[in-house]
């Protein structure tokens, strides 16, 4: 398969820390060297302003699927992004002051190189904020640091789950029973450590049956992974010892994506990946999402196929109109 765009520069973290078992960005660059892109890997730090120009210290990558071998690197070089037909934004969280400034900058490349997802949507858009526009899909929560009103909703709600508004992969993430000797120490841990607001969540007793990644592309659904919690664990995360089960939708799932398919497309969120506990939406994952390669190991589609067909698509349209 080739491609009409010649030039890629992806921005992620370090390559040689990945693991390729399961990284969508590795997918995602193995299928765009199958089309014969030319790609440009450099890591955020690596990124700077100068004047109006959006330049980064990028080496050329080349990538194989052979674990602990996977990629080969050029000699480092400057590469000014406005002169890459796509840039793929594809650092992962956290999603802190670095992550923001590295939004704004590529908000700079402009011209017609496109990149994905978009980088002011991405910035407007944080996982656990954003799924906050469409509360009739979601379980009940409360976005707060008050502890009047955790107490309040515990009191309504019962058994909750609390975790970090800006978390990501399952870390500290919390389940409080109904009567919990833990609570008044969990508090004073997320008062400390947390500046922001935090998320409280009505507890979902069937994330013990899997917790669903649904992989969007361009506001349509492309596939889907089940994650089931390993035992004595609420954390269905993959990194923290979830196992991956092939899946279809629902028709509840499919309800959800045809209500916020139009917003993430409006936005320019190409990717997206979004997690579904008993038929409620619980995030929307836009900075770096995962679960590409689960869906075809479990027997799903190339997702990686149907997101380059899409980048292309947006690429092509960017250039009619430049």
């Amino acid at each position: 398969m080739s491609s009409r765009f010649r030039k890629i520069a992806v921005q992620m973290d370090p390559i040689e820390r990945i693991n390729i078992a399961g990284d969508s960005t590795f997918a995602l660059l193995l299928e765009a060297q199958a089309r014969d892109i030319e790609i440009c890997y450099y890591t955020p730090d690596r990124l700077s302003l100068r004047g109006s120009d959006v330049v980064a210290l990028a080496q050329d990558l080349r990538v194989r699927d052979v674990k602990g071998d996977h990629f080969d690197l050029g000699a480092a070089r400057e590469v000014c992004l406005r002169d890459m037909d796509i840039v793929l934004l594809r650092q992962d969280p956290p999603f802190d002051l670095a992550y923001i400034t590295s939004t704004h900058l590529l908000e700079m490349v402009g011209g017609r190189t496109l990149v994905v997802n978009d980088p002011a949507s991405v910035r407007n858009a944080p996982e656990k904020l954003f799924v906050m526009n469409f509360p009739q899909l979601m379980p009940p929560t409360l976005i707060t640091r008050d502890k009047g009103a955790i107490d309040a909703f515990r009191a309504e709600h019962g058994e909750v789950v609390m975790k970090p508004l800006h978390g990501h992969g399952g870390a500290a993430v919390f389940r409080l029973l109904k009567q919990d000797a833990n609570y008044g120490s969990l508090y004073d841990l997320f008062a400390t450590s947390f500046r922001e607001q935090w998320v409280v969540q009505k507890f979902l007793p069937a994330v013990a049956k899997g917790d669903k990644r649904i992989i969007l592309v361009d506001g349509e659904p492309a596939g889907a992974v089940n994650r089931v919690p390993a035992d004595n664990d609420i954390r269905s995360n993959m990194v923290r010892g979830g196992a991956a089960e092939a899946t279809a939708l629902s028709p509840r799932e499919q309800e959800i994506c045809a209500a916020i398919g139009p917003e993430l497309k409006r936005r320019g969120l190409v990717f997206v990946g979004i997690d579904v506990i008993d038929g409620y939406l619980t995030e929307i994952n836009v900075t770096s999402p995962t679960g590409v390669r689960a869906i075809k190991r479990t027997g799903g589609p190339d997702v990686a196929v149907t997101i380059w067909d899409a980048i292309e698509r947006k690429a092509a349209q960017l250039e009619a109109v430049g």
